[in-house]
């Protein structure tokens, strides 16, 4: 309904802000993720969803469309609610989660407060086929609009594979040597220590 806010941030917390609309004040929820990367005091942007329940409207905001896009997935999850996907938001980024979903990693998920095991285990079920397709299609497309860390991660993905490498080890070795590096690596720097690595 609400695809997207542009205005000024006149207050930021870190569970909402509120973004003047010409004139209009809207108060929007966001998770830590989002948190980060709004700048005070300035014009901004937050891609939007507008839930509405019984008792209550609330418009959910994102730094970027990928935030939205999880944040979506992950309330179509039987037994996971809005302020849950956000929480989960909270906890992880964007990536973790994906990375948590693809690889069935249920002690990350359940990581997150609030989630047991049977619901982690329920996310990676109804999720791993939609994420994993959702990665795929982000590494091979450009017009997806993605950070310089996730292009670097995918593009080293992309080239690894294209040398044999099978995917799941691929994945693994770049991103332990983005934990371990940081993300200020070259694409050339984390292909090579990636095979090093692997």
């Amino acid at each position: 309904m609400i695809a997207y806010i542009e205005g000024r941030l006149t207050h930021k917390e870190p569970a909402y802000v509120i973004i003047d609309v010409n004139g209009v004040g809207y108060e929007i929820r966001i998770s830590l993720q989002t948190y980060s990367a709004l700048p005070e005091g300035e014009k901004c942007r937050l891609h939007t969803h507008f839930h509405v329940r019984e008792d209550a409207q609330i418009l959910y905001g994102f730094a970027d469309r990928s935030e939205k896009k999880i944040f979506l997935d992950l309330m179509s999850v039987s037994g996971i609610g809005a302020n849950t996907a956000l929480m989960m938001l909270s906890s992880l980024s964007s990536m973790e989660i994906q990375q948590a979903i693809v690889s069935e990693d249920v002690r990350t998920i359940q990581s997150v407060k609030g989630i047991g095991s049977k619901t982690a285990q329920r996310v990676i079920l109804e999720l791993r086929d939609k994420v994993k397709k959702d990665l795929y299609l982000t590494s091979n497309t450009q017009t997806l609009p993605v950070t310089s860390g996730n292009t670097i991660r995918n593009e080293a993905l992309s080239a690894l594979t294209t040398l044999g490498i099978p995917r799941n080890v691929a994945e693994k070795s770049v991103d332990t040597v983005m934990k371990q590096e940081g993300s200020s690596l070259s694409l050339e720097q984390v292909i090579k220590l990636a095979l090093k690595v692997s």
